[in-house]
C-alpha cells in the first residue's frame, strides 16, 4: 500500500500560526461570511453570489478604467491598451455569469423574490460609477443612491469630471488640430457631433499616421461591444426568469433595460464605420 502524500516532506509550510494565509491575504472569512439568504429557498444563495461576484468585477473595471482615464490624460497611451482589453474581458466575464443565473427557473426564483423587498440591481452603485466614467451619465440616477452620502458624494464627483470618452476625445482633437472641450458635457450623456465623427474618420482612413488614435478607438469599441453584450444577456435572463413584471426596484423591468440597449457611449466610433 503507497504511504499518503505529506506536503511537508517536500518543504511546503504547513502552520501559520505566526505567518499570513491564503486565507489571511484574501479576507476571506469576511467574504465567505457575507452570504446570508433570507429564506430557506435553494435557489437564494446562487442570487446572492452571482450578484455578489459581479460587484467584484465590477470594483475592478473601475479600478482599470481609473487607471486608464489617468493614463490618457498623463499622454501614457500605450499602457492604457492593455487596461481597456481587461474591462472588456472583465466584461466577458460577467456575461458568463448570466449563464450560471439562467439555470434558475422563475418557480425558483418566486420562492424568494418577495424577500428581496425594493433592493434592486438597477441601485448598483459600482454600475453607476462605470456608466458615468464610460460617459452615460444621468443626473436623475443620483438620487437612488441619497441614502448613502459617501457613494452619492462619490458619484456626484465622478459627473463633475471628464469620462474616459471625453479624455480621449482631447487627444483626438489635440492630433487632429481641433478642440471638442464644447462639443462635450459632463453632466450628461455625449451627444454624437458630427466634427468628432469626421476626426475620427480621419484616424480610420490614415492609421499610419495615427496609429495609437486607431488603437485605442478599437479598444474603445472592443469595450463597448462587450458591455453591450453584457446588457443583452441581462436583458434576456429577466426576460426569461421573470417575464414583463416590474423589477423589484419599481423599474418597468424588461422594458427598461431595453431601452438601455439603446445607448450609445462612444456613438461617432460606431457611425463612424458608415462613412469610410
Amino acid at each position: 500500500m503507497t504511504d499518503a502524500y505529506d506536503p511537508a516532506a517536500e518543504g511546503a509550510k504547513m502552520s501559520y500560526k505566526s505567518d499570513m494565509s491564503y486565507g489571511d491575504y484574501l479576507a476571506l472569512e469576511g467574504l465567505l461570511d457575507g452570504q446570508r439568504p433570507l429564506s430557506n429557498a435553494h435557489d437564494e444563495m446562487l442570487f446572492i453570489i452571482q450578484h455578489q461576484t459581479s460587484e467584484l468585477w465590477m470594483r475592478l473595471a473601475i479600478h482599470e478604467l481609473t487607471a486608464a482615464r489617468a493614463g490618457l490624460e498623463a499622454g501614457e497611451v500605450r499602457p492604457v491598451f492593455k487596461m481597456l482589453t481587461r474591462v472588456a474581458r472583465i466584461f466577458e466575464q460577467l456575461n458568463g455569469a448570466w449563464d450560471v443565473l439562467r439555470t434558475m427557473t422563475p418557480s425558483e426564483y418566486t420562492a424568494f423574490r418577495d424577500d428581496l423587498g425594493s433592493s434592486s440591481g438597477f441601485q448598483s452603485h459600482q454600475y453607476r460609477r462605470i456608466e458615468f466614467m464610460l460617459g452615460n451619465r444621468n443626473p436623475a440616477m443620483l438620487k437612488v443612491h441619497e441614502h448613502r452620502p459617501a457613494l452619492h458624494a462619490a458619484l456626484v464627483a465622478e459627473m463633475g469630471r471628464k469620462s474616459l470618452y471625453h479624455v480621449a476625445l482631447d487627444r483626438l482633437g489635440a492630433e487632429t488640430g481641433q478642440d471638442f472641450r464644447d462639443a462635450y458635457r459632463l453632466d450628461g450623456p455625449h451627444a454624437a457631433q458630427d466634427a468628432i465623427r469626421d476626426a475620427w474618420a480621419v484616424v480610420y482612413e490614415r492609421p499610419q499616421d495615427h496609429w495609437a488614435l486607431y488603437e485605442l478607438a478599437e479598444k474603445l469599441v472592443d469595450l463597448e461591444d462587450y458591455f453591450r453584450r453584457w446588457r443583452f444577456n441581462h436583458v434576456t435572463t429577466v426576460e426569461r426568469i421573470i417575464g414583463f413584471k416590474r423589477g423589484t426596484g419599481g423599474t418597468s423591468g424588461v422594458q427598461y433595460l431595453r431601452r438601455m440597449l439603446e445607448v450609445e457611449l462612444f456613438p461617432e466610433l460606431w457611425q463612424v464605420r458608415g462613412q469610410l
